[in-house]
């Protein structure tokens, strides 16, 4: 039987709606509606949202519900397996290893979303003035985000780290001033394409000024893209703290987080305190593999997620080969 005929796809986005559209057409609903609805039927965003909640409940509620004394040397109890009163243990200075998981992980989700939140907006305002201004602003613009992209942000941490003593707040401001010209250039092209439409010809041609462009189609717009940027840049974020940490760079004591844990406990690793180093491990790599698959499945949405299921449905034998194709 022949497949229905559907609905040709509409010309523009909807004004702030989402710039693309949906393969095929037969989906009518605003782009926010259709990424909101693909993202709900993402296996992959759902397990890795999932993970992240589960996470961030057990840093910021769990405390409250397990309480453990995270300052006091307790050295009669340090390097205790896992048992009653220490579920997971105690390291080497007797603190219990399952409360620290839990302050330590607040460290690492704050400075991740500080980074993620701080470097989308940054990005997303200088690279949409960027792409409405064009010309020799757009170029300077440019030469600048070129500039900083030039500058390797690990080796810069580490420098930093070797001449002052980092905290908190000094490792999201490098790590943000480093990361957004990343993302500017993404809304840059995006704004650059979008500029072309029609939807922009026809607010221009009834008098709408760049600033009122900008607000009412190119941001909105660009949210998909910007969500995007902002998961990958809060698990590079992390990730990055727990290497300084690891490597011993990162801020002080008593400041805590995966990366200290890990280092700690690898230092006693071959004594047989397992328990000090594979738990920090598998929480970092749950957190850091959860943000990665949320931003996988996002850029899947926001770059044609109908096609994509398509083809791993054809691949898999979950179509008919004669189904149609929407590449």
């Amino acid at each position: 039987m022949a497949a229905p005929e559907t609905a040709p796809a509409a010309a523009g986005p909807s004004p702030g709606g989402s710039a693309l559209a949906p393969e095929g057409g037969e989906i009518t609903a605003t782009g926010t509606q259709l990424g909101l609805r693909a993202l709900l039927h993402s296996r992959r965003a759902m397990i890795g949202a999932g993970v992240v909640v589960l996470l961030a409940l057990f840093c910021f509620v769990g405390p409250l519900l397990y309480h453990t004394n995270q300052v006091t040397v307790s050295l009669g109890i340090e390097n205790s397996p896992p048992g009653p009163g220490h579920p997971l243990g105690t390291d080497q200075y007797g603190i219990d290893v399952l409360g620290r998981l839990m302050t330590g992980g607040q460290s690492s989700l704050e400075l991740g979303f500080a980074v993620g939140i701080a470097t989308t907006l940054v990005g997303l305002l200088y690279g949409a003035v960027s792409g409405m201004a064009g010309g020799i602003v757009d170029a300077l613009m440019m030469r600048i985000v070129d500039t900083v992209l030039a500058v390797p942000t690990f080796i810069l941490l580490i420098i930093v780290a070797s001449m002052f003593s980092l905290s908190l707040a000094i490792i999201i401001v490098i790590l943000t001033v480093l990361s957004w010209p990343y993302t500017a250039r993404l809304i840059r092209g995006q704004v650059l394409a979008l500029r072309e439409r029609e939807f922009v010809q026809a607010s221009r041609t009834m008098g709408a000024n760049s600033r009122w462009i900008l607000a009412r189609h190119m941001l909105p717009n660009t949210l998909g893209i910007s969500v995007v940027t902002a998961t990958f840049a809060i698990a590079d974020s992390i990730y990055a703290l727990s290497a300084l940490s690891f490597l011993g760079i990162g801020p002080p004591p008593p400041f805590t987080d995966w990366g200290t844990m890990l280092t700690d406990g690898v230092n006693n690793l071959f004594n047989g305190y397992w328990w000090q180093v594979y738990p920090p491990l598998i929480v970092l790599v749950l957190i850091v593999v959860a943000f990665r698959q949320v931003g996988d499945a996002l850029n899947d949405i926001v770059s044609g997620h109908r096609s994509n299921v398509l083809r791993r449905r054809r691949r898999f034998r979950l179509l008919p080969l004669s189904a149609p194709r929407d590449e």
